[in-house]
């Protein structure tokens, strides 16, 4: 580990960026003084405000030197600062006492990025500063300053009001002049800004409104001292970080909570989300979310300052997590107007005065009049700037639930007694507004789900395009003018990036929590998508949805299909009647998140180096005892504890005992880990710091984590593309990535079948039209399946979840006349002209198929018969030219079904299903002589059928329950690497989804699927623990799934939110094994790596209480069996090794073959009951048992018949499950060998997979789940008897 050059050390502000105080100048208030006396001036014009002082941190004492005796240099970042022209601000950094009038120069301070010194007077009195002529109360109003490169700061303004003096000063050492007469009756604003890297408003106010009082009762030379302690103060308390703990400090008299984002991804939320609600009412909401989500160029209009920013916000915070991407300047003072001339997007706001300026000279805004509630366009725009309304059933459910809230605090509280404590009073009103705001933004995050749920629909992942033509043809016809506003947006492409690089944000959680059970099976099927028998019966066929559906044959790129007149929408959202709303569900019963509340010490001054070291040990006290109180499984206190306290040891200038924090966070919560923080404290330790560290095996880890870890590299190709048709010929790669693109199918292996189909007879290319023209088909099938028409009584006949995928047309069959449907699982008959089904045939009692023709006078007519088991008559159907088409797809989905069948996996029929509609759209594609041989290339199961027939063995099919595919939707099969399963367990606290049991699968590159145990469906289609192959999975507790990789770290994941935020990384080199002590508290889980390290971690700690090292080297393998009679037992690849907790050697165990070289160990299974030891060797068909009686005994060996490899092995009940690699039928399949262990034999052999068994586990003894590898990639399930 290489000793990286000593750098500064740039730490996090705290709450302070910068404090200013403004107003009138000295020279232009003393002559105001003077024309006061002389003239008697009773009303005074506007002064121009200047800044007076400005407080920039650090605030120590510059002869006090450093904050301790640190060996790296703190220091802020040095930002640009900015110089009036007019005259210096004074820039103060607490370096004197009163009475010292020497400051620095203006170099010597840097001014946060995005502080404009010479636009903040302007923001600060955007009205100017007026004298009056008697005392007016104290006004705050808020800032959003933006520097160049977009980062936002914010800034709270308090304006108060001091009487005129003779000699009106604001400086250290200056003479106090006593007010005159005539001055006295003259009052002047100053203003105090606060200006922070994040948005507290409320909080700032509350530590403004406390500053006031002092400021009121001090004289005129003490304010610089008083603003500057204020200042102090705000920039020692730290940031909390995101999760449930908010910081109080106590301000005098008022005690301030600094609330924390609720998660990384989320903003903090320190305002009142009510008052739009209270200013508008809900359609004129809705109608203000929609030009935001448009990016209409938007300027808001109040007669009061503050409610600019604050309603400005609180619509930005409604749309999280989408972003406001474009330029953001809630308060224009009278000298900004010309910014709302900005050709391009924008969010302003000004003066109610300016209303009707704005209005005539400027053309396309959006005017949103805050104190009238009313939202109207600028002059000429009428045709230029069209509003549209969002999709009206959402609206309706959004205006029901908003009018559902109660927004009063007062009715609220009224049942409650008066609080005779101010911040009793304040916490009660904070926590009904927590509550409140809860609400509101899930009521917000809903209404942006129900707009974009099923964009997620028309998105391929793999080349990153968005069908955005396809998208919006499944969009109602009155909803298509916002959409197509939607998304023409930069808010809506950054959208599009985040769903594309799968990141878990609010709006995902809630798409995820909110999905049907039709949702959750459609994310396991591989064909595509129909809707079900049920949604056609009770759909209405009204003239809208007709002519709608009609639309959709449309293809991408054409301009030229004019659309046809429709009926108008049920009235604009403008001019709802929102009674229509009353029979709306009501608002969904959100409850709060638990918060919780660490108070800040006091401060105390002067604020010299000891004073603030006393500051910082006091703090890092209280954060060990609170620590020390925590219960267990309070980790994710722990861990925002272990982070304010890292945090304050970086200030104090501790390195080590910082990154011993860091360390400690990084276990316990990696979500909120500082990796960049952590970085550059390393990079500043000094030479001693780093042989310290180099002797704590800890910090030694974390440090090499943290250098070595790759910065995040950006993607060549990060842009989400839309999709194109193509306009060139396109050989095999890129034909395979034009077909995943379009969403038609993923799959490279039926993509290379069908492009075989359409090359029929060609040279091996497409070409554009005949690309165009397959696409045309498949959307014009897919549009027709869409438009199909049922009869209700269909739904006695078939089940709900069926889907009509093919119709013909109109023919005669010896059952009437009429068109033949077919869904996933039958073929029936629609008659002609009167409501009715006529059963075909199911396609798993279907016995023959045939494509004859039949002789009508002269002409020969294709006909189709299929005869069932059930029936002696032989159906048959006249399909004229669709003949031969129908033979190949009904033989097609009866070989899928019977497969499925003898297999016990549904996706057989699915994959028919596919290749059906292919065939379909490949005959409409050529139409042609050979269009049928063409799509029979397609025909894959009813060939492997006539070809391959393999028979599923008796016992095999008699054990065998169910097969799932965790690949499904991927574009080549995975090898399930890991299986785990997780019984369910009932807690009324829990979603009643977590309490089902779970199967874990771990497949290649970390990625991992949760299935929903009890009815086999998607709990969690696919997350992400690393990069590297996954190893061994084990549940901890109730509540935590290990997995340890091929990377060296233990991933820690919660059951219930599925995510992972915790990690370990005491290991050195791949984790090989992990297994839980049962019957111990607290619980242990022991862990082995490759490189013979085994350890024990305290599950509640997640600490490690014990070490051993293996008296081996380098092991090929390394797997950890039960702990049992304080001893371990440990296969590390060639040999069984029997070690004491201690790690002491007690026995090893070899196996040597003929040729005398030891065998290399896979796999070992303890049977205590029978004192017996089974294990299984790689690339071997035998079983070795020993007896524990006499280990030195030679173990007893057992053949497994037509075995090449055994891969894993687990013991169920009194068997021994063995799953390997074998021939059947002459053809190798994966397999598994039921051994019992009283006659060590053979007792059943399943022919498993069509690839290797890798994986075993055991679901409660009563089932086993056995993974395959990469050819097949699918999960067994099978019953023990």
């Amino acid at each position: 580990m290489a000793e990286p050059t000593a750098r500064h050390l740039s730490l996090p502000s705290g709450l302070l960026e910068l404090c200013a105080l403004l107003g009138a100048s000295q020279d232009t208030l003393r002559g105001l003084e003077q024309n006061a006396q002389k003239r008697g001036v009773k009303s005074v014009s506007s002064l121009t405000p200047e800044v007076l002082s400005v407080f920039v941190p650090p605030f120590t004492t510059k002869d006090d030197g450093q904050v301790a005796g640190t060996s790296c240099t703190l220091s802020k970042t040095r930002r640009r600062s900015f110089r009036k022209k007019r005259e210096k601000p004074r820039m103060e950094s607490w370096k004197s006492y009163p009475g010292d009038s020497k400051g620095p120069d203006l170099e010597d301070i840097a001014i946060p990025g995005g502080v404009d010194l010479l636009a903040l007077p302007q923001l600060c009195f955007p009205g100017g500063v007026c004298v009056a002529s008697e005392p007016k109360e104290d006004y705050i109003h808020f800032l959003v300053l933006t520097d160049v490169c977009g980062n936002r700061t914010y800034g709270v303004v308090a304006q108060y009001y001091r009487p005129l003096h003779d000699e009106y000063c604001f400086y250290n050492g200056k003479t106090h002049w006593e007010p005159s007469v005539s001055s006295a009756r003259h009052f002047v604003p100053f203003a105090v800004c606060v200006v922070s890297r994040f948005p507290y408003y409320n909080s700032l106010k509350d530590c403004l409104s406390c500053l006031l009082t002092h400021l009121k009762l001090c004289k005129d030379f003490e304010v610089d001292n008083h603003i500057k302690d204020f200042a102090a103060r705000l920039s020692l308390i730290p940031s909390p970080p995101p999760g449930p703990l908010h910081l109080i400090f106590n301000m005098k008299p008022l005690q301030v909570v600094f609330p924390s984002r609720a998660d990384p991804e989320s903003p903090i939320i320190d305002l009142d989300l009510h008052l739009p609600l209270l200013c508008f009412r809900p359609e004129k909401v809705l109608q203000i979310l929609t030009c935001i989500l448009t990016e209409q160029r938007i300027v808001f209009f109040s007669s009061d300052w503050a409610l600019l920013t604050l309603i400005a916000e609180c619509f930005v915070v409604y749309l999280h997590p989408l972003q406001w991407q474009h330029t953001f300047v809630p308060i224009l003072s009278g000298q900004m107007l010309d910014f709302v001339m900005a050709p391009t997007s924008f969010l302003m706001g000004c003066h109610l005065d300016h209303f009707e300026e704005v209005r005539k000279e400027a053309d396309g805004l959006v005017l949103i009049d805050i104190d009238h509630g009313s939202v109207t366009c600028s002059k000429s725009s009428d045709n230029d700037v069209d509003i549209p309304d969002v999709p009206l059933v959402l609206a309706q459910t959004f205006i029901q639930r908003v009018q559902s809230l109660q927004l009063h605090s007062d009715l609220h509280l009224a049942h409650l007694s008066s609080s005779t404590d101010v911040n009793e009073g304040l916490a009660r009103r904070r926590a009904w507004q927590q509550a409140l705001n809860c609400k509101i933004q899930h009521i917000a995050l809903q209404l942006l789900v129900g707009i974009f749920r099923e964009v997620k629909n028309h998105l391929n992942y793999e080349h990153r395009v968005f069908n955005s033509e396809e998208f919006l043809k499944t969009r109602a016809a009155g909803d298509q003018q916002f959409y197509k506003q939607a998304l023409d947006t930069y808010m809506f492409h950054a959208f599009l990036k985040a769903r594309l690089n799968g990141r878990m944000d609010a709006f995902a959680r809630m798409d995820l929590e909110t999905q049907s059970e039709e949702d959750r099976i459609d994310r396991m099927l591989i064909s595509p998508r129909r809707p079900t028998v049920e949604k056609m019966a009770s759909r209405k066929a009204s003239p809208l949805h007709i002519t709608h559906r009609r639309m959709v044959v449309s293809m991408p790129n054409l301009q030229d299909i004019s659309l046809p007149e429709l009926p108008p929408r049920n009235s604009s959202l403008r001019i709802m009647d929102s009674s229509s709303c009353k029979n709306s569900s009501p608002v969904l019963k959100v409850t709060p998140k638990s918060t919780y509340t660490f108070k800040i010490p006091e401060i105390h001054f002067p604020l010299v180096s000891q004073c603030v070291q006393a500051y910082y040990t006091d703090l890092t006290t209280l954060l060990s005892k609170a620590m020390g109180l925590l219960g267990p499984g309070d980790s994710l206190l722990l861990a925002r504890y272990f982070y304010l306290r890292g945090l304050i040891h970086a200030r104090q200038g501790q390195l080590l005992n910082a990154l011993l924090d860091f360390q400690n966070l990084y276990k316990t919560d990696i979500g909120i880990f500082p990796a960049d923080l952590v970085k550059s404290m390393v990079e500043s330790m000094s030479v001693s710091e780093w042989t310290q560290a180099e002797r704590i095996p800890e910090l030694r880890r974390l440090i090499t984590e943290v250098l070595d870890k790759p910065g995040e590299t950006p993607k060549a190709d990060d842009a989400v593309k839309n999709f194109e048709l193509p306009k060139k010929h396109m050989q095999l790669n890129d034909f395979v990535k034009r077909v995943q693109e379009s969403g038609i199918v993923k799959d490279t292996t039926i993509i290379n079948r069908l492009f075989d189909a359409l090359t029929v007879g060609h040279e091996k290319q497409i070409d554009p039209e005949t690309f165009r023209d397959f696409y045309t088909c498949w959307k014009e099938t897919e549009a027709e399946a869409q438009e199909v028409s049922l009869p209700a009584l269909l739904m006695d006949h078939l089940d709900k979840n069926e889907c009509v995928y093919k119709l013909s047309s109109s023919v005669k069959t010896n059952r009437g006349v009429g068109k033949i449907a077919m869904t996933q699982k039958r073929l029936f008959l629609l008659p002609e002209g009167r409501p009715g089904y006529v059963e075909i045939a199911t396609f798993r009692n279907i016995e023959e198929v045939k494509n004859t023709t039949v002789a009508f006078l002269l002409l020969k007519i294709p006909t189709l018969k299929i005869k069932t088991v059930a029936k002696k008559e032989v159906f048959e159907a006249n399909l004229k030219s669709e003949c031969d088409l129908w033979h190949l797809m009904v033989k097609e989905m009866w070989a899928g079904k019977k497969l499925a069948d003898d297999h016990k996996d549904p996706q057989y029929v699915q994959q028919a299903l596919t290749n059906v509609l292919l065939m379909d759209a490949v005959v409409g594609t050529l139409q042609s002589s050979s269009a049928i041989y063409a799509a029979s290339k397609l025909a894959y199961f009813d060939k492997m059928k006539n070809e391959m027939p393999m028979t599923v063995p008796k016992t095999t099919s008699e054990t065998l329950k169910h097969k799932i595919n965790p690949s499904a939707g991927e574009t080549a099969p995975q090898a399930v690497d890991v299986l785990l399963y997780t019984p369910g367990r009932l807690d009324p606290a829990e979603k009643v989804e977590d309490a089902h049991p779970k199967l874990w699968c771990a497949l290649n590159e970390g990625k991992v699927v949760v299935y929903d145990a009890s009815s086999w469906t998607i709990h969690q289609h696919c997350f992400k623990v690393g990069a590297s192959k996954v190893n061994c999975m084990v549940m901890a507790e109730q509540s935590q799934v290990w997995v340890g990789s091929e990377d060296s770290i233990i991933y820690i994941i919660n059951v219930h939110s599925m995510s992972c935020n915790k990690q370990l990384t005491d290991h050195r080199s791949a984790v090989t094994g992990l297994v839980v002590q049962s019957g111990k508290k607290p619980s242990e889980v022991y862990s082995c790596s490759l490189d013979g390290t085994v350890l024990a971690w305290n599950v509640s700690t997640l600490r490690v209480t014990s070490r051993f090292q293996l008296p081996y080297g380098f092991f090929s393998i390394l797997r950890l069996g039960p702990m049992m009679r304080y001893h371990s037992w440990t296969c590390t690849g060639h040999s069984i090794l029997v070690v004491t907790m201690q790690g002491f050697h007690r026995h090893e165990l070899r196996i040597n073959n003929s040729d005398k070289a030891p065998a290399s160990l896979l796999a070992f299974q303890l049977l205590p009951e029978k004192e017996q030891l089974w294990v299984a060797c790689a690339g071997c068909s035998e079983l070795y048992t020993w007896s524990l009686k006499d280990l030195g005994q030679p173990p007893q060996r057992t053949q497994l018949q037509d075995c090449t490899e055994v891969s894993c092995m687990i013991r169920v009940k009194r068997q021994i499950w063995v799953g390997g690699r074998g021939l059947s039928q002459g053809k190798p399949r994966g397999k598994i060998f039921v051994m019992d262990v009283e006659k060590m034999a053979v007792e059943k052999e399943l022919v498993a997979h069509s690839d290797t068994v890798k994986t075993l586990c055991s679901a409660e003894d009563r089932y086993v789940l056995s993974g395959a590898g990469h050819e097949e990639g699918k999960i067994a399930i099978w019953k023990v008897e």
